[in-house]
């Protein structure tokens, strides 16, 4: 059946019409009742995919579409020119080393949909950790020869929510003796939301420390922000400071802070940097390529879509209408980590909302048991000289800390081949690699 899904001689502006792995695309069913279909995109591996393990993908929000900032912006194999209209190969994508599922999750995200429109009102964490495992129920079945294998979910952002609790799920399952071929390994969770009170308080000790607001705000913030959900704030008190906080900042990226912002000068400056020979330097404005791109109905039809639909990159509705969210996935990790899961939760540095600060926290709460103590990590372990691509932690039971250097909010678009370092040596069970010396 996944013959049907394979996405034929490419996608539309790809750089070569045969690429050396094969693609895919389309829809999964994960409630027939109520007409719930979730699209993914699937990129096999460059080389020997038959040997490689499967990633499963997820963005955040809630409401926002892998396939937009996943697959298209930050690790899939491609990456959208400033026309809109073609492709360029991605040098790091993390399909050189598995193969790699993206998923559109919930219902009402990117090209994922429900013929019963109300579904796009309630969802939650409890329904999306459902839908998800029905998913990968069914996706399995669909590509028979992708059970048992070596399976990882990684992810950023909101995902921080999601993974954990899909994890959460497969476990449930397994003891069950209901699909044991989900040979779940590992979770890799980027700037994950992970707990209320430690999201909100690094959010706010990071902005303090890195001089983005003042000593009064921040007093502020802490006295009445702590543990107010970002998702429906409930608090007017709160959201004026929010409203100061972002005031006090300025006209900056709060998920990139020493990032430049998308003018008219951003994409003329990105393509002068790789015609001098820059590997995809970053480019601010590559969102309005990826919206351009994803709605030519060329592309839709490419990705097996019926007729052409409106696609953004997240969905105002699914957010506003999120009803279930758990305030910290916090008290799952033990459950996950005594099931003998590897896990690595990488922050970039730069990122002020989802912060290297808040995961710290968070980590703090968790009070593990020190491996190996800090350390500095580097891109290319074989040089004396290689270059500190960020700072590690190595926990009792298989947990990882590693921030990513000069990396914001969406890791692999800043710095692609320090996450791609990371990503092999997870995948082969080993910590963030440290610096040879003679």
């Amino acid at each position: 059946m996944e013959q049907s899904d394979l996405i034929k001689g490419g996608l539309p502006g790809q750089p070569y019409a045969n690429a050396p792995f094969q693609q895919y695309a389309g829809y999964v069913s994960v409630d027939d009742s109520s007409g719930r279909y979730l699209f993914y995109y699937f990129a096999e591996a460059y080389y020997k995919a038959s040997k490689k393990p499967l990633i499963l993908w997820l963005n955040g929000g809630p409401g926002c579409s892998s396939v937009g900032y996943g697959a298209m912006q930050e690790l899939g194999p491609f990456r959208v020119n400033p026309n809109g209209r073609t492709l360029r190969t991605n040098r790091n994508s993390w399909n050189t080393v598995a193969n790699i599922l993206f998923l559109d999750s919930p219902a009402g995200v990117g090209f994922s949909y429900s013929r019963n429109k109300s579904d796009y009102d309630q969802n939650g964490d409890a329904q999306t950790a459902e839908d998800n495992y029905s998913f990968l129920v069914n996706w399995f079945n669909r590509y028979p020869n992708y059970k048992n294998r070596d399976f990882y979910i990684a992810g950023e952002s909101y995902a921080g929510n999601y993974i954990p609790q899909l994890a959460a799920k497969i476990l449930e399952h397994r003891k069950q003796s209901q699909a044991s071929f989900i040979n779940l390994k590992g979770l890799m969770i980027g700037n994950g939301d992970l707990s209320i009170t430690t999201d909100n308080m690094g959010e706010f000790v990071f902005a303090w420390s890195h001089a983005l607001i003042s000593d009064k705000t921040f007093y502020d913030l802490v006295d009445n922000c702590v543990h107010v959900p970002f998702i429906n704030p409930n608090s007017s008190t709160c959201s004026a400071l929010l409203n100061k906080k972002s005031v006090e900042m300025g006209n900056i990226d709060p998920y990139a802070i020493y990032s430049p912002r998308c003018t008219d000068n951003s994409s003329t400056g990105a393509s002068l940097a790789m015609k001098q020979g820059q590997t995809d330097p970053y480019d601010p404005c590559s969102k309005n390529y990826i919206l351009n791109y994803m709605n030519i109905w060329k592309v839709q039809k490419a990705f097996h879509l019926k007729k052409s639909v409106k696609w953004g990159f997240c969905s105002n509705r699914v957010f506003e209408g999120w009803n279930d969210y758990v305030p910290s996935v916090l008290p799952i990790y033990p459950q996950l980590m005594s099931a003998g899961l590897r896990i690595l939760l990488y922050s970039g540095d730069t990122d002020s909302v989802v912060s290297v600060t808040g995961t710290r926290e968070a980590l703090a709460d968790l009070n593990l048991t020190i491996e190996t103590p800090w350390y500095p990590w580097v891109e290319d372990p074989t040089k004396t000289d290689g270059e500190v691509g960020g700072y590690s932690e190595v926990y009792k039971g298989n947990l990882t800390f590693a921030s990513v250097r000069n990396a914001g909010h969406e890791v692999p678009i800043f710095e692609p081949m320090r996450i791609l370092t990371l990503l092999k040596y997870f995948l082969a069970g080993q910590p963030p690699p440290m610096q040879r010396y003679t």
